[in-house]
């Protein structure tokens, strides 16, 4: 009998890194968001290989994502919390809007 691949580890796997990487362009919110989705995908196929371990040959690989989807879920709360927290302590979103458009102005970025 040949040995299959787990159905969801390329996807899961390519969430993870990308919530890797976007962590911190998302403000965490898309990194949050990937990883959790990852996560659900490899816990789904960690079922489905403990069903029956002997039909499927790519485990490994699924362990591998488990741990870059963790990765990216810390980093990504960590980022999420770190931008709420900038923004009351600047004084709301407000005073935060007014920060970030005199920090464009003095970049000579147009806001709109």
């Amino acid at each position: 009998m040949e040995q299959q691949k787990l159905p969801n580890v390329t996807i899961a796997l390519i969430l993870s890194i990308v919530s890797f990487l976007c962590c911190c362009v998302s403000a965490g919110i898309g990194g949050v968001i990937m990883s959790g989705i990852s996560l659900i995908l490899v816990n789904k196929d960690t079922k489905t290989y403990q069903e029956n371990p002997q039909e499927y040959s790519n485990f490994s690989t699924l362990k591998t994502t488990k741990i870059v989807a963790i990765i990216g879920l810390v980093l990504g709360a960590l980022s999420l919390i770190w931008t709420v927290y900038s923004i009351v302590s600047m004084g709301g979103w407000d005073a935060y809007m007014e920060q970030t458009s005199e920090i464009y102005e003095q970049l000579g970025i147009p806001m709109e």
